[in-house]
């Protein structure tokens, strides 16, 4: 077994180890939002949706971003990671340059006057949560791995791979991990 030494924080990623075979996580990477004595939250970053942000949001037509499935609590509400700040009032800050939430019509407005770009946010309909200690448990049942993030992985839109991407970064060992088969029975 290969023991993850860096602990949960916010600002920090969870990957789901090989054998997860929840249908939420399955060979997903999250961001760590929160992670504290009250609970954790996280965002799924690489599980693109088939809709796009201006077919999910009113009065978003002309703005053709993303949008990404963040987990499974709160599906129909909109969050978002971004770059920007000190820009949107409200930001909550993750550390490393990123940010999430803050005030949504100054978003808008930012969209609407095209300050900035898709590789500035991500938004994600849902987000994962956990109770206060639920994550430490799954950790401890090794069925997450902890490691450092950039703003580059975060805000990467598309890429179907980042889960063995990250695993490779991660070492040799984590390397060979991300060979693992998606489904061993059919090997």
């Amino acid at each position: 077994m290969i023991l993850n030494k860096l602990k949960a924080d916010k600002g920090k990623l969870l990957i789901s180890e090989p054998t997860l075979q929840d249908s939420y996580f399955k060979r997903s990477v999250l961001l760590l939002t929160e992670h504290n004595d009250t609970g954790s939250i996280g965002f799924i970053l690489n599980k693109p949706m088939d809709i796009r942000l201006h077919e999910a949001i009113e009065d978003f037509k002309d703005f053709d971003f993303p949008l990404y499935f963040g987990g499974p609590v709160k599906r129909d509400n909109l969050f978002y990671i971004h770059t920007l700040g000190e820009k949107i009032k409200g930001s909550m800050s993750i550390g490393e340059g990123l940010w999430w939430g803050g005030n949504f019509e100054t978003v808008r407005e930012l969209i609407l006057n095209g300050e900035v770009t898709s590789h500035e946010i991500k938004f994600f309909l849902g987000y994962s949560g956990w109770e206060p200690r639920q994550l430490d448990n799954e950790l401890s049942e090794h069925s997450w791995f902890v490691s450092n993030s950039n703003k580059s992985i975060i805000l990467d839109n598309g890429d179907k791979e980042l889960w063995r991407k990250v695993m490779k970064k991660m070492g040799s060992e984590f390397a060979m991990l991300s060979n693992f088969p998606d489904n061993p029975s059919l090997n």
